[in-house]
This record gives C-alpha cells, structure tokens and sequence, in this order.
C-alpha cells in the first residue's frame, strides 16, 4: 500500500466502503477472475494463500490485472467530488488494494523463496510496468492535492493520534517520493524510477546466478577437518547436482563459513572464500559493478530534482538518525575499537600459526580458520562441540518458550495439509495467546537452502494485524537457508546461526504483537525495526534456554555446565572481526551514496575507500559492493545499513534494564513494558519516544561498548 512505502508495490481500491470495493473489484474483472492469485483467500485460519495451487504462469497476467483494477480505483479517489477528508481519502487509501496485495505475497514467494529461470523472465517484464504504475499513483495530481488538504487541516486541527499519525506519514511518504515537483521534473523522475527497477532486478538475478553456478566440489581425501554432519549434508547436496561421490560447498554463507572455519586444505578455503566474496564481480556478463555506477547516478540524479545534495539526506530525514551525519559519527565512534581489535586477533591467530610452523601470513580465507585455533586455545572452546548442543528443533522449541514466557504466545503445530505451502520443507504453528486461547495467527517455517531461494534468513507477513475494518489475524513467515542433514541425522547449527534464527523470530514476534487499527501504522523505521529483532538474540544465551533446550544431538544429554561457562566466557571474542565486516559494509554505502557518481569506477572507489579507512587486510567487508543485495536490489537499506548499528545501542541498552531487573530477562514487569512500548506499537509512535517510554530516557552508546568488550571512554 501507498501508506506504508511508496518505494514498494503501492495498491488502493477507491470505493467508500468495503463492501462496495469488492463488489466493484468484481464487476471489473469478471472476465478474468478466474486467475488464482487474485482470487480472496479461502479456507481456516479466516483464509490462507492457496500456496499448494500457485503457478508461476498466472503471475503476469495476474499483476497486470491488479494494476489495472488499482490505478481505476485510485481516479475514483482522487475525483472524489466530495471535500476531502480523513475518511474519504486516507481511510479509503488504507483500506484499497485487496487484490493485487494478494498477488504480491505470492509474488514475493516466487522472488525469494521458489524463483526460476521462468519466473525471472517475467520479473524482468514486470519490472518497468510496475515503476509506472507507482508513478502514476505517487504523480497523481488531484489524489496529492486531496491528501495535501486533509494534512493541512489537521495541522490546524488534529485527529485522534492514530489518525493524526496515518496522515502525516502518507503525506511525507508523498512528498519525498516527488509528489510537489512540477510536471516536466515529475516526467523525469518516473523515467528514472522505471530506469531503476530494471537495474534492481538484474543486479538481484546475477547475484543469485552466482550464488547457484560457482559450486567447489570436493573429493574424499578433500574433507580433513570437516565434521560428519556437514560431510553427509555435502555428499547428499552433490549428489542431487548429479555429482555422486563428490561433496559439494555451495556458494552461500551457511556452506562456506563452516567450511573456511574447518576445513585444513587452506587451497581449497582460497577458492571457496573467492567464488563467495567474487558474486556479481567476475567481469563476465553477471558482473554488477556498471549496474551499480548507473544506480547511483541514477539515485543522485532523481533526489537532486527535488533540492537534495544527495541520496543519503533525502533517505535518512524520517529515520531516528535524521542525517548522514549522524549515522556517520555512531559508525565512527566505534570503528577504531573495532580494528584494533582485530589487529589484536590478527596477532593472536599469526603467533598460533607460527608456533604450528605453518609459515603463513593470514589471509582472509585463513581467519575463521586460525580464529576457532585461537578460541580453542584461549577458552578452550571449540564451536564444532556447541553446534553438537544447537540442533534446530530443539532451538524452535526455545522460540516458542521464549514467545510464552514474553508474550504469553503459545504455538501448535497445524495437522500437515490441513494449510497449503509452496514446499514440502515449510511447517506451520498456530499461534494463541496462553491465558484466553484467543487465536492470534499463523507461522510458517521455511528453513532450508535449495536452488532458487535467496542467501540469507529473513521475515515477511503475508496478512498483517489491523482492527480497522474488523480484526484480523496474522500470517507471519521465518526463513532461513539452513543446510539439511543427510536422512536420519539432526540438523546442527552454529551459534551464530543460531543466533540468527532468534533475530529473525524477533521480527515475526514484532508483527504477531501489533495492536494498530490502520495498515500503514504496521510499516517501520529501518533504523528501529531492527532493534526488537537484535533485543530477542539475547534470549538464546539465556540460563532458562540454554539448560532446558540444548542437549547433545546423539545422547540427549544437557550441555555440561563447564561448556556453557565457556561460551559465556568467550562471548565478546571475535568481536573485531564481526564488528569490522558489518561496519565496512555500513560505511561504504554511506560513502558510496555521498560521492559523486559522476565517472565512478566502483572497483576503484572500494578499494581507496577502504585504504583509507585502514581497513584491516586480513578481512573483507560482510557485503562486497558487487553483491550487496540490501543496497542495491532495492532501496530499503540503501544509505540505511548502518541501522544494524544504530539498532544495537538500543539493543545493549535495553538488554541493560534486563539485566538490572530483579528477574533477569524473564522479568515480567520489564517483559510488559518491552511488549506495551517496544512491540505492539509498531509505527503508531515516534520510534524515540517509544524507546523513551520503556528506559526512562534514550539510549547511550556505552553498553554497547561494554557488549563487544571494547573499551568505554571515560567522560
């Protein structure tokens, strides 16, 4: 919808009242309705998407239709005759789209969890059509002129909060999307949108084109230091790939970072550290760095249409950073903390390989290496023992606990069939609250890599919470891209997966939670909706978790007391090289979004860029700039990664009210005020204010400090 980010798919449905839009929805594509995807959603739970019935040739047809049946609906709103007002305009424009909503969720399946060679054709067709369609709503005169009065008027006179909230947000969401720029700069800014659209998608397909066609395999006298687990799941991965007998690492982190953690044939770690941090930069026809040159140009180009020096100020004005600057000097703050830190893991993993003799200098295929050496060595703690305790069944189990002790949710398992998925690999919970039984929704589960689903773990809805034309509940979706075990083994975890898998559930938790009567009011700030996510990984390290929920995957024993104090010990280890790969990332798309874009040469601009930031030699950013997917196959983190960071001063600050209440992170009066401030509000208050409401006053950067060991200076 238009409310929530006129960037995304934006959607409305004109008529004046619920009813009457879908009876006009009808009329309209009687001819047509018998396409799937736009049809309503039927059977339990108040209706599911039909995800067993979708099939990737009713997708174009289907969001051509819903785009026609919208930009209709939309001149109805906009020629209203009647003076407009908050529920003539806003209220309709919240409550539109139904139809081509529905497509996008099966749409958004195709993209990320199923796609194909096929459907990557037709995301290329649609790309252009459907930057034309959000021009043609964000330039609408008359609709601009309507939203403009109902914003001015309550200038004057303001609506009830939530109401007040909606407007201004739709209204500023206009505005920065060109809504005030006269007719001809209006033309050049949908002509560059479009542009865009098109360099999105084929930056996102050539990444995933490399991610599926640089494979390493390996032979049998290949696996030196390799646990069996991940040698079973890498024989049966070559296997489906029509290699038996080989053992295949494929190009995504869950395979290569194992592997660069343990294998002993430092050749082989080179190549499969190359093919992962070489995606889209391997001066073939998949290569992003031209793509991206004409995406910053681009980007520089559209906000200078209207006044912004560039693209950085114009995105971060609604985020709580506010300014480049801002964000800047967060990430500054914190960058020389992190690579002397890492010059002191450097030096630690150097003297541990020369007193091996392994006569090396270390290189960035050889530091998850020679770090898990040192961590042994150190703390006696060897990762491949914990991810012998970290089975992920048993860590869903801990979600759920968590959910119940926090939120008072409790999750069941749906009968298998009795709800559709696209894929035999995807579970479904019903999710009630504890005390009433009361259903709050659905989740879904898809949590294992397979060709044709995006790198990576994230979470989606497919049906949001709102109370505005009656209650709905909600769909909310995890996935993960998690390696599957061989038939008959458990799936096993690092604990930095592991700890992922928590962040993401974060997420869902954040949509079950919303208690918002408008649809916009569940969108977000992208330097705040990161927070309630990184606050719900300081769960999994918990007493409660950890001695009910990690037990040894072959004896079912408990993890031993001793091992647990050593993974508490070790807690702020390595925190050079995780805080360094992240905030390289975060800094380069702030630079790379303040330089001038005229005439870059992006290999060029990255390597000066991290010269000159001192960038350690040892380590790469997270995100090389060729396939750093958040910024540039689509805008939401664009200029915005840095949010991670800025979310974690929330992060450890909060954690901080945990950690003094009297009962710990299970505390329930701080519990209450996490979920009554931090969680159920979503967007319908100012992101500082609702911070300020749980802690008393705003967040400060020293327990964030404090959390990765570095040292705090002194005021």
């Amino acid at each position: 919808m238009i409310a929530k980010n006129l960037l995304k798919p934006v959607i409305f449905c004109a008529l004046i009242t619920a009813a009457s839009c879908k009876d006009s929805a009808k009329e309209t594509t009687t001819s047509k309705s018998e396409n799937l995807l736009l049809q309503a959603w039927t059977g339990p739970y108040d209706g599911v998407p039909a995800f067993d019935k979708m099939n990737v040739t009713d997708i174009k047809e289907a969001m051509e239709i819903g785009m026609e049946i919208s930009l209709k609906d939309t001149e109805a709103i906009a020629n209203n005759p009647a003076a407009p007002t908050f529920e003539n305009t806003i209220a309709e424009m919240e409550r539109s789209g139904a139809e081509l909503d529905r497509v996008f969720k099966y749409y958004g399946i195709f993209s990320s969890n199923m796609s194909s060679p096929e459907f990557r054709e037709i995301q290329g067709k649609l790309a252009p059509k459907l930057s034309d369609y959000r021009s043609k709503i964000s330039q609408n005169e008359p609709l601009f002129q309507r939203l403009k009065a109902v914003y001015e008027a309550s200038q004057i006179t303001p609506l009830e909060a939530d109401q007040q909230r909606v407007v201004e947000l739709v209204y500023k969401g206009f505005e920065m999307n060109g809504a005030n720029l006269d007719p001809e700069k209006k033309k050049r800014y949908a002509e560059i949108n479009k542009a865009l659209s098109s360099l999105y998608n084929d930056f996102s397909n050539h990444v995933l084109h490399d991610e599926e066609n640089y494979v390493t395999y390996l032979n049998k006298d290949q696996l030196d230091g390799l646990s069996d687990g991940f040698i079973k799941s890498a024989a049966k991965i070559a296997s489906d790939k029509g290699q038996d007998g080989k053992y295949a690492i494929t190009n995504t982190r869950s395979s290569m970072d194992p592997f660069l953690t343990y294998s002993t044939e430092r050749e082989l770690r080179k190549q499969v550290w190359t093919n992962y941090y070489a995606r889209g930069d391997n001066n073939d026809d998949n290569d992003n760095k031209e793509i991206i040159a004409e995406i910053l140009k681009l980007r520089k180009e559209r906000v200078g249409l209207m006044g912004y020096e560039n693209y950085a100020a114009w995105r971060l004005q609604d985020r709580m950073a506010k300014t480049p600057e801002n964000a800047i000097a967060l990430m500054d703050a914190v960058w020389p903390a992190a690579i002397a830190r890492v010059a002191e893991e450097v030096a630690d993993m150097q003297a541990l390989a020369n007193s091996n003799g392994d006569n090396i200098a270390i290189e960035p295929w050889d530091y998850r290496f020679y770090a898990e050496k040192v961590r042994k060595q150190k703390y006696d703690l060897d990762s491949d023992e914990v991810k012998q305790y970290l089975q992920l069944d048993k860590l869903t189990e801990a979600l759920f606990y968590t959910a119940g002790r926090l939120f008072n949710y409790k999750f069941t398992p749906v009968e298998p069939g009795s709800v559709p998925v696209f894929h035999e690999d995807v579970n479904v919970w019903e999710v009630t609250d504890k005390t009433t039984g009361a259903h709050i929704g659905l989740w879904y589960l898809d949590p294992f890599a397979r060709e044709g689903k995006r790198s990576g773990a994230w979470a989606t809805t497919y049906r949001s919470h709102t109370t505005f034309d009656g209650k709905t509940n909600v769909l909310a979706s995890n996935n993960s891209n998690f390696v599957k075990a061989a038939p008959g083994e458990a799936v096993l975890v690092s604990w930095d997966d592991a700890t992922t898998f928590f962040h993401e559930f974060g997420h869902a938790l954040h949509f079950f939670s919303s208690n918002v009567k408008y649809p916009t009011l569940n969108g977000g700030v992208r330097d705040y909706t990161e927070f309630q996510s990184q606050l719900l990984e300081r769960w999994l390290s918990t007493d409660e978790v950890i001695n009910q929920f990690l037990v040894h995957n072959k004896t079912g024993e408990p993890i031993p007391a001793s091992l647990v104090a050593k993974i508490k010990k070790a807690s702020s280890f390595n925190q050079g090289f995780g805080t360094t790969e992240y905030l390289a990332s975060a800094i380069m798309d702030m630079k790379l979004h303040l330089a001038n874009p005229t005439n870059i040469d992006i290999a060029t601009f990255e390597r000066e860029t991290l010269a000159e930031m001192k960038m350690p030699k040892e380590l790469p950013m997270r995100h090389r700039t060729p396939h750093f997917s958040h910024v540039f196959s689509g805008e939401g983190y664009a200029t915005a990664y840095y949010g991670y960071m800025w979310a974690d001063v929330l992060t450890s600050d909060a954690a901080e009210a945990f950690k003094e209440a009297p009962g710990g992170f299970y505390d329930e009066n701080v519990a209450n005020k996490l979920v009554k401030y931090l969680f159920a509000p979503r967007n319908s208050m100012d992101p500082a204010e609702a911070f300020r409401q749980f802690r008393g006053r705003d967040a400060k950067i020293e327990a964030l400090l404090r959390d990765r060991g570095f040292p705090v200076p002194k005021k």
